[in-house]
């Protein structure tokens, strides 16, 4: 039986007790025995899977494979998939550079199928694979009770990926937005409207850079690698989210307070 988070509060306050029992609760997670069983077949099995086909054609290593990217719907658009990885991400043209979900160029980079070929037989490729899945397949069974949490325990990682990636500001506001979680964070947290999305993109950079600015004081993506700024931004997320259930609740007048702290 797979292990269930406990998450016995919503909101800012049911965010605090969930950090405090992250490591414990992971754990316990990734010992489930349907967890187990799934990574101990993905580690003894991964490096016969010499091409994009052989990925896709195995079940039970796509689901860990696209799990560990937070991909796990696409669990049967196999043809879709398999064109992803055999495109790679070396070519402007590739398919997974054309998509603005950039989790599938992730995807398509790491496995490599269609750049240098497949890194599957690497060492160390199986265990990081193997630990991105854990921690996305946590994120996911978090998300089946509340899925603002979900969003948010994806916040630290998605950061480090952008800024790992790239130094230049606006490119890493360009990735946010192509990181649908990451962007529903930043967009609420900051009040930006859901609409928004459908505004020129150099726009949108606009109002994420301005409405950064205001709030925290920064224009910079990088500097939300900073704890204290990305724990403010989850706390505005979180109470922004709670607030639009009611107008008059406690976390709606706590907003109108914390949204002018520094």
């Amino acid at each position: 039986m797979t292990y269930q988070p406990v998450l016995p509060l919503g909101g800012y306050t049911g965010w605090r007790y969930l950090q405090r029992t992250l490591d414990t609760q992971q754990a316990s997670f990734s010992k489930s025995a349907p967890v187990q069983r799934a990574t101990e077949y993905f580690k003894a099995n991964i490096s016969k899977a010499k091409t994009a086909a052989d990925l896709v054609g195995d079940r039970r290593l796509l689901e860990v494979a696209l799990g560990a990217f937070g991909l796990s719907d696409d669990v049967n658009s196999k043809a879709f998939v398999q064109k992803i990885l055999e495109g790679g991400t070396i070519k402007s043209t590739a398919l997974a550079n054309k998509l603005s979900d950039k989790r599938y160029a992730a995807l398509a980079f790491e496995f490599g199928y269609g750049n240098l070929g497949a890194r599957t037989g690497l060492s160390g490729f199986a265990d990081k694979i193997i630990a991105k899945y854990q921690q996305q397949a946590f994120q996911e069974a978090v998300g089946d009770q509340n899925n603002d949490f979900r969003m948010a325990l994806n916040l630290s990682e998605g950061i480090k990926d952008i800024t790992g990636k790239t130094q230049n500001t606006n490119a890493q506001w360009y990735l946010v937005m192509g990181n649908a979680p990451l962007k529903q964070v930043f967009q609420k947290a900051m009040g930006l409207p859901a609409s928004l999305s459908a505004i020129n993109v150099d726009k949108q950079l606009t109002a994420f850079k301005d409405r950064a600015q205001s709030i925290f004081g920064t224009t910079k993506v990088s500097d939300f690698a900073d704890p204290a700024k990305q724990e403010k931004l989850v706390r505005l997320f979180l109470l922004r989210s709670e607030s639009q259930s009611s107008a008059a609740s406690p976390a709606s007048m706590a907003l109108q307070l914390l949204g002018g702290a520094g």
